[in-house]
Formats: C-alpha cells, structure tokens, sequence
C-alpha cells in the first residue's frame, strides 16, 4: 500500500510547497542484525526487498511479518543514509508508556519528538552540579568536526596516558541525532576508548542529555567526571560545496564555547592528500574556514608530524589564511594513536577510506589526543 502524504502549497514551505517526506508502508521480511537499541531489517515495499532501521526504543521492536510505516526520503533522492529507510511506526505495536522521569523533550514539535531526562532538570540529581559550576578550570577540550575523528583522538588520550584519562564524547546535533546509530561509540566504549557520552541540542542517548553545548561541557566535566572531553557531531556530515554550507561549521562554535566555559579548546585540522576535491588538499577549506572566521576565540591547533613536502603545504595555508596568527600551532607524533587502535582491532574509515588510505587524517585525530593527554591540569 502507499501512503500519500502531501501538504497544500503556500509561502510557509521551502520553494513554495510540496512534501517534505517520501513515507511508504512496508511488512518486515527478516530481522537482519540487532544491536545498541537499533535492529537492521529487510523489509518488502512497492514490491522490492531493501533495507530499514528500526530504533526499539523510539518504535518498539518489531518482528518479520509486522507492518511498517517507512520515511524512504533519503533513499529515494540517492542522498544514501547507508541505503537504509526508517521506520516511523509499527503499525502491530500494542499501546506503550514512555517512563515518568524527564520533561525536556528532543526533536521538539516533530512526530519524532522524545523525552529525555536532561542534567538540567530539577529531579536530576546533576543539576547541582550545573547550577554550582564555575569553572572548567582549563580541562583540555578536544573538537573535531567529523564523527570519524573521535576514535583516533580518543585512542590519542588513552595511548598518552597509559590508559590513566577518562575521556567523555560529547555528541552535537550536526549529523546523526540519535547517539545508538554510532557504532563506533558503541565500540570504543566496549574497548574502554570512551568512559561516558553526553548528547546535546537535539542529540540524544547518550549517558547524560543536555540542552546545549555548555551545560554539556559541564556535565561532561562535573557528572561524568571528564579528564579529557571530545566534541564533535555523530555519523553523517552535511557539505554543499559553499564556503559556510556545512554543518561541520559547528566547530568554531564548539571552540568559543569551551573558552567561554575556560576549558582549553584543541582543534583537530582536517588534513588529507588523497580527496579527490582541491579545496580538502591539504588543509580543508573546512578548517580554514572555521579557523579564520568563526572561532573568534584562540584555540590550540594541533598538526601531526608530516612529511617535509606536505609539512611545507600546510604551513605555507596556515600562514596564507591567518590562522597561525590567531591560534597557537603545535606539532604532535600522532602515530601511536593509531597503531593503539590497530592493536585493539578498531577499524575506521573517513569517506570509505582507511588509515592507510588517508593517514594524514587520521595522524592529526590521534596527534590532538595525545596533545590533549600532555595537558590535563590536575
């Protein structure tokens, strides 16, 4: 059966009207994979076999024969999502209560809409942690601006310490919005790599949900006990080509935050010499862009060790683009971060390319954690 969903055209809507989302129903053929709360499906809809997501706790939990509502938006536009479509609803789930504890609600006035039990609130026993902070009294602060640079740097921290630092992700709402559709967060805190997930903005499943950046820096800090924080967005990153079209601007922001709240913000650089697009050669416009003109608060920006040509490349951008007058530029051997991860067996990836297929991304990741592990102030 298709569902039909389209809204009247007026001024209120992008571009003048029309429907914003492709919803079909669809019948669970086979349950696939399921784990961290999101079951993998094969599901039969307009007459094919493809692929869902089902998030058990925002939809229940569903079983091969049960019909589905499905947003098939992404994949239908070929905009990928993994080639996944998401289930909206079961229609075979029997009527469910969502607990009492928490009033703050994320994805705020969609059909999606979910309760969360922020730090904030006033049954939370942190909240006198968050009323009572005053200071991050310089606590490293690592930002980076994709999801893929998390495990590196966290390796950095724990391989730079000897597995002594407590390191705290902070999870933004730039990308992925429920923390469940990371596997490597579920990973890297099997492995011990991440001892505790704070979700902000619309973000949220982590350990501890937070309104916004700040009271998550704070409850990163103060409930979850962070020696090392690390900031960046889940799985998924919107670019467009344009110098400020990309959600991975956030990190400026991310930046001026953590000076507001006196942490000590490090910067991991997006460097590779293998994309294909002239404008990430390098030093990515991405950073460039986010270093020169919206973290308007300085920040250490950490450099792996390089090669003597690519060393010279960067050098010759950071001066070019002002960014090593305003920020202070260190240089840091990433390389033990990422044998760590090898010698865990975390694999990674960055646009479907490996360590070995783009090292220099990942040596800058690792190079800002063990920075970081240099630098707590006890």
């Amino acid at each position: 059966m298709v569902l039909n969903i389209s809204f009247n055209e007026g001024p209120g809507w992008p571009n003048g009207g029309g429907r914003l989302i492709r919803i079909r129903r669809g019948m669970v053929k086979e349950i696939i994979n399921s784990a961290r709360g999101v079951t993998e499906i094969s599901v039969e809809v307009e007459g094919n076999t493809e692929k869902a997501l089902n998030y058990d706790f925002i939809t229940g939990l569903v079983q091969p024969g049960d019909e589905v509502t499905l947003n098939t938006t992404a994949v239908h536009a070929g905009l990928g999502s993994g080639g996944y479509h998401f289930v909206m609803a079961n229609l075979n789930v029997r009527a469910a209560d969502v607990d009492e504890m928490g009033h703050i609600m994320k994805l705020r006035y969609t059909p999606c809409q979910v309760k969360c039990f922020a730090v904030e609130e006033e049954l939370n026993p942190n909240r006198s942690k968050i009323m009572d902070f005053t200071s991050m009294k310089k606590t490293p602060v690592i930002v980076g601006t994709l999801h893929s640079m998390l495990a590196p740097a966290a390796s950095g921290v724990k391989v730079g310490s000897s597995g002594r630092l407590r390191v705290v992700y902070i999870m933004t709402d730039g990308a992925a919005l429920p923390i469940q559709m990371s596997r490597t967060v579920a990973e890297l805190k099997e492995k011990g790599l991440v001892d505790a997930t704070v979700t902000v903005g619309h973000a949220f499943g982590g350990d501890y949900e937070a309104v916004n950046i700040y009271t998550g820096l704070i409850a990163a800090k103060e409930a979850a006990g962070a020696d090392v924080i690390i900031v960046s967005m889940g799985p998924g990153v919107v670019g467009t080509g344009t110098k400020y079209g990309f959600t991975g601007i956030e990190q400026g922001e991310n930046i001026n935050a953590v000076n507001i709240m006196e942490g000590m913000p490090i910067a991991i650089p997006r460097i590779s010499f293998v994309d294909s697009r002239e404008r990430h050669i390098g030093l990515s416009h991405h950073t460039q862009t986010v270093l020169q003109k919206i973290a308007v608060t300085p920040c250490t920006v950490v450099l792996p060790a390089l090669e003597p040509i690519k060393e010279s490349y960067v050098n010759k951008q950071l001066l070019r683009s002002g960014i090593a007058a305003n920020h202070k530029v260190v240089v840091e051997d990433g390389e033990p971060a990422l044998l760590y991860l090898m010698e865990r067996d975390i694999v990674v990836t960055t646009m479907g390319r490996t360590m070995s297929q783009d090292k220099e991304y990942f040596l800058a990741a690792g190079a800002a954690g063990i920075y970081a592990s240099k630098h707590v102030v006890y």
